[in-house]
């Protein structure tokens, strides 16, 4: 029997319930209780999608094992949060989310590949830095492609 074929495509609009129900498993997958996402989870985050590929650069990636889609990814410019001083030559951010692969198919290198499509893709878009926020299982992947830990610091309140 031949081994199935991984393959990485970009996403289209068509693809953009696949990249919402992927993002919820994500949540849920890393212990969000069912009752602390919003009922409205799937139409929040088509708008979202939306809204991106409208005014952020989003590009999704969507990784096939043969037939079966497996994973996905998101990107897009970062928007910042506060007004940009900073020239973009030395300071325009790409945001990576929702790397997400399907259970059965995890510790394979998909989740990698996936995000190293998303840097090709940021890098492409002139970004100086990718950003994401790792779950403690994609932390050693992300650390592997060469993300550095940074200076976030959070209170909760």
């Amino acid at each position: 029997m031949p081994e199935a074929s991984l393959t990485i495509r970009s996403a289209t609009p068509t693809d953009d319930e696949l990249i919402a129900q992927h993002f919820y498993q994500m949540w849920r997958d890393n212990q969000v209780p069912t009752e602390q996402i919003r009922p409205d989870w799937q139409t929040v985050t088509l708008e979202f999608l939306a809204t991106a590929r409208d005014q952020l650069g989003y590009q999704g990636y969507i990784a096939s094992l043969d037939a079966a889609m497996v994973g996905s990814v998101g990107c897009q410019l970062f928007s910042g949060l506060y007004p940009s001083l900073i020239r973009p030559d030395q300071r325009h951010y790409g945001y990576i989310w929702g790397v997400y692969v399907e259970a059965a198919y995890r510790r394979q290198g998909i989740g990698r590949q996936l995000t190293e499509v998303a840097v090709e893709y940021l890098r492409s878009q002139h970004c100086t830095h990718a950003i994401l926020h790792a779950s403690p299982w994609g932390k050693p992947v992300y650390e592997q492609i060469g993300f550095i830990p940074s200076n976030e610091m959070r209170l909760e309140l």
